[in-house]
């Protein structure tokens, strides 16, 4: 896999809940089909200064968002937080769109789809948020009504996004858009998070063959 790098945004008031089974997931490959190795993953922000995830938590980050090489890049993961509707964020979100038109998967997530309305990337791909209305309230630049859909998570080409209560659907759409798991592994890892059935973690080490 030539591209092997996953970009993970960082940013103060982070949402600590909403990228942990993705990065462990894409880390470690354990999982994986034959053959496929794990991820590098690498932390990004708007300078190398350490953030402060929503549950207290200090990161110091890999790189700037300058440093992000496309050409590494396997997913650029954008996390929710409490922050997104900060100018600030207006770097990542041109990268976002680099990535896009270049044909690079972006996963967001919670207030990170309301950046990615505010700035018009949603009008076009079929998507979710937290809530509709609540989009519609708070991103008066946000145009892509036709393509809300009433959904925890979706992937429309290289754009996945989810509400902040779907961690675990967000990871489910961005392993199957990387093809990491077979169509068996991907099934039994996502009913055993989120029904917690203990027969699917026989199930899961079984499909591993």
């Amino acid at each position: 896999m030539s591209k092997n790098i996953i970009f993970m945004y960082i940013l103060n008031t982070m949402a600590d809940w909403e990228w942990g089974y993705i990065t462990a997931e894409l880390k470690t490959g354990r999982f994986f089909k034959k053959g496929i190795p794990g991820f590098t993953i690498k932390t990004v922000s708007l300078s190398k200064e350490p953030i402060t995830t929503m549950g207290g938590l200090r990161i110091i980050p890999d790189l700037s968002i300058d440093e992000i090489n496309t050409q590494d890049c396997a997913l650029l993961l954008l996390p929710g937080g409490e922050t997104w509707m900060d100018s600030c964020h207006a770097s990542i979100l041109e990268k976002a769109k680099d990535c896009l038109d270049k044909g690079i998967p972006v996963a967001a997530i919670c207030g990170a789809t309301m950046a990615l309305a505010s700035a018009g990337i949603l009008d076009t791909y079929r998507h979710t948020s937290n809530d509709f209305a609540y989009l519609k309230k708070e991103c008066p630049n946000y145009h892509g009504e036709e393509n809300f859909q009433f959904q925890s998570a979706v992937t429309d080409g290289d754009l996945i996004t989810a509400s902040g209560t779907a961690p675990i659907e967000l990871a489910y759409q961005v392993f199957k858009r990387l093809d990491v798991f077979s169509d068996e592994t991907l099934d039994c890892w996502y009913q055993l998070h989120k029904i917690q059935d203990s027969q699917y973690f026989y199930k899961l080490m079984q499909s591993l063959g």
